[in-house]
């Protein structure tokens, strides 16, 4: 009888186990999402707000390969694009200071 009744408990805790590491995956990956979303929203830009300052910065180049660039370098400078064709690199630090791996020539028009 004490075989029967140890059985039981065994059984009822079955079910518990799987449920409890399905609460706790859930709670760690809600936490990562939460972790993720306020390192995405820390410094970067959206395109929308990039595109704009893009094509004005852009207005007088070849758009292709210039909004490519343009755009890449406002989102990784928190949206941050010197203000026209003309306009002085020093508008922006971030943008002035990006620099091509390989030639350290200035990555951003």
């Amino acid at each position: 009888m004490a075989v029967q009744s140890r059985r039981t408990k065994v059984e009822k805790t079955k079910g518990r186990i799987p449920v409890a590491l399905l609460l706790l995956a859930l709670v760690a990956a809600a936490s990562l999402h939460d972790l993720a979303v306020a390192a995405d929203s820390s410094g970067a830009a959206t395109d929308g707000a990039c595109d704009g300052k893009c094509r004005s910065r852009c207005s007088l180049k070849k758009a292709g390969r210039c909004m490519g660039l343009c755009m890449m370098c406002c989102g990784k400078c928190g949206g941050c694009v010197p203000s026209g064709p003309y306009a002085s690199k020093d508008e922006c630090p971030c943008y002035r200071d990006m620099k091509s791996p390989k030639s350290q020539h200035p990555k951003c028009p």
